[in-house]
């Protein structure tokens, strides 16, 4: 069976709470999904009763008898209970007794206990233990769905986001679903019930409009160097930014807009380009965007003003800066990034 997305598990437990499978293996490359999918599955199990009810363990510290403990021990005053077991691919795929007692226990589940198997970021799942458990595959959401998730998770904190908020946030912080979480509960200290503004980003967030890591990249593509070099010191003096950072997304939006170039030299109209490139982006799911109509619309405007030659200069440029931020014992954020955007200048072309 194909495993589950978090929607399809989210729109059964919400279906029926108590209709649910005995053991789900959760694995992806989007731990805060994880961690989202884990809650809604112990909500559902246990819910207040999970002082009692629930363990919480990683696998590199159990042996096969505190495994089949934990799923063995009856419920204390409740129907079920829940153990949540982290690090699974510490198990390795080998046949190890540990192993051997968790693919035991899959063949014939207690009934009353819920089991949650967690595979870490970037490990793949073993393959017999994805089949005998739900599997739920929780990978990066798409650009266009990251602003709803914000509301949701804001939600979950007792806060409100206005949509200028969320949109600065976004371009503050990108798509990466941890680093918005983490914000996200910064500004929940504001206080429960509160409508977060876009002031509320700037003084906690530490980033202000039109000085975001998105600006930078704006100003870059559409060669506006030297406003592009005016926003490298600020956007490097945000929260978890980096050199590495910048220089990544300018690598992506070059790529873009070298493809949208591409498309236009093979004969796309002007017109159709940001729909073509919006299809091409579906089918491959760039991560770190915006919504994919917007970075569409970019591109398709950017690669008017460069040359396919001019952005295969500029994108082997990016590379030998990334090559630069790895490699340098001395940190030169800064500079090497000024020097990069500045290099995107467009050259004076003789007259024809």
């Amino acid at each position: 069976m194909a495993a589950l997305t978090l929607d399809a598990l989210l729109r059964g437990l919400k279906k029926d709470a108590n209709s649910f499978d005995p053991v789900y293996l959760l694995y992806g490359d989007e731990d805060v999904l994880k961690d989202e999918a884990i809650r809604a599955l112990v909500d559902a199990a246990v819910g207040s009763n999970r002082d009692f009810n629930l363990d919480v363990r990683f696998a590199a510290d159990l042996t096969p008898e505190a495994f089949h403990a934990l799923v063995n021990t009856p419920p204390m005053l409740a129907e079920r209970r829940a153990v949540v077991i982290r690090g699974l691919e510490q198990l390795g795929k080998r046949k190890t007794k540990l192993r051997d007692e968790v693919v035991r226990y899959l063949a014939s589940p207690n009934p009353t206990t819920l089991l949650v198997l967690v595979v870490a970021a970037g490990e793949d799942p073993d393959p017999e233990i994805v089949r005998a458990a739900t599997a739920v595959e929780l990978g990066p959401l798409a650009a266009d769905r990251v602003p709803r998730w914000i509301q949701h998770r804001a939600t979950t904190l007792g806060i409100t986001v206005e949509p200028a908020a969320a949109d600065l946030l976004r371009k503050a912080v990108g798509s990466d679903l941890s680093t918005v979480s983490c914000e996200l509960e910064k500004l929940a200290s504001l206080g429960r019930n509160r409508a977060i503004t876009a002031d509320d980003v700037s003084a906690l967030v530490g980033v202000r409009h039109g000085e975001t890591i998105f600006d930078l990249v704006e100003a870059a593509l559409e060669r506006r160097v030297a406003r592009a070099a005016q926003l490298v010191e600020p956007v490097l003096g945000q929260s978890g930014m980096s050199g590495v950072k910048i220089i990544s997304l300018l690598g992506t939006h070059l790529v873009g807009t070298a493809l949208a170039r591409a498309e236009r030299d093979r004969g796309v109209p002007a017109s159709r380009l940001p729909d073509t490139l919006f299809r091409q982006m579906q089918s491959v799911r760039p991560y770190g965007m915006r919504s994919y109509k917007e970075e569409a619309a970019h591109w398709a405007a950017w690669s008017g003003a460069w040359t396919a030659r001019e952005l295969g200069k500029a994108l082997r440029a990016t590379l030998a800066a990334d090559n630069a931020l790895k490699t340098a014992t001395v940190s030169d954020d800064r500079g090497i990034v000024t020097q990069l955007v500045l290099g995107f200048a467009p050259l004076q072309r003789e007259a024809a």
